[in-house]
């Protein structure tokens, strides 16, 4: 593909060679955020156009604002990897992938400039509108490949993409003391907390054993909810913030 007509007026075409059909037509439904995690912007730019990498995304946004679509929204591109998110196992097909060009945690986590994120705000509110995608599926790419992927960041701030009308938020629980749960715990209570996980849509079995896998869903949502401490550690801060954030959506508390 060697020219595309960009589905968001805001970008400017740069195509990349990485994408194919989404399986079964799927239309995206999920929005999943990255930083490029790489000390030079236009590297990361090149890496994601160049078909040795095997890798792309629908988006780059520069620091100063500027926005580049590299895949058309109609197609797949390979931007997610191995994830999960509420029992899809194929989030590229479901999904649309912006890169945010920021060094993140190799580069000592430096700070989102405000130019960049008000045009993130502004892709991502014409994105769901335009494909109806459900705020609590505006997600970190952490979110759906926990463990094996930290971006955007725990400095990224989705607070502030809430106030502008972007995803799912509850003003996280104060980080304090009380009752926590970690590795190698086990019992009812664990159970209650995966179950929570999962509904939201992480990949975690309940099991009530508080496993490696149990930890990296735990440390993904405290990154992307409850940035403050991200430790993998459950304790009443996290365990509040995700409840409240379950009682928001009406699959599961209806009434």
């Amino acid at each position: 593909m060697t020219s595309f007509t960009v589905d968001y007026e805001g970008a400017s075409a740069m195509p990349s060679p990485n994408h194919g059909e989404r399986v079964n037509g799927c239309g995206p439904d999920i929005l999943v955020l990255h930083y490029t995690g790489m000390p030079d912007d236009d590297q990361a730019l090149s890496w994601l156009c160049n078909e040795r990498s095997q890798v792309s995304c629908h988006y780059f946004v520069h620091q100063d604002g500027q926005v580049l679509q590299l895949v058309p929204e109609a197609r797949r591109a390979w931007h997610a990897g191995k994830s999960f998110w509420a029992g899809e196992t194929d989030v590229n097909s479901r999904s649309i992938g912006i890169e945010i060009a920021n060094a993140g945690h190799p580069g000592g986590l430096p700070a989102f400039p405000e130019a960049q994120i008000a045009a993130v705000v502004e892709l991502c509110r014409n994105c769901v509108d335009r494909w109806s995608i459900a705020p609590e599926r505006v997600l970190a790419h952490s979110d759906v490949a926990p463990i094996r992927k930290v971006d955007p960041g725990e400095n990224f701030p989705w607070d502030e993409l809430h106030r502008q009308g972007v995803g799912h938020w509850v003003e996280p629980a104060p980080v304090g003391g009380g009752r926590f749960f970690q590795r190698g715990e086990s019992g009812q209570p664990v159970e209650a907390l995966q179950s929570m996980l999962s509904l939201y849509g992480y990949d975690v079995d309940v099991t009530g054993e508080f496993c490696d896998r149990t930890k990296g869903a735990v440390e993904a949502f405290q990154r992307h909810f409850r940035p403050a401490r991200v430790d993998g550690i459950a304790d009443i801060s996290t365990i509040d913030t995700l409840h409240r954030l379950l009682s928001s959506l009406s699959k599961y508390n209806p009434g």
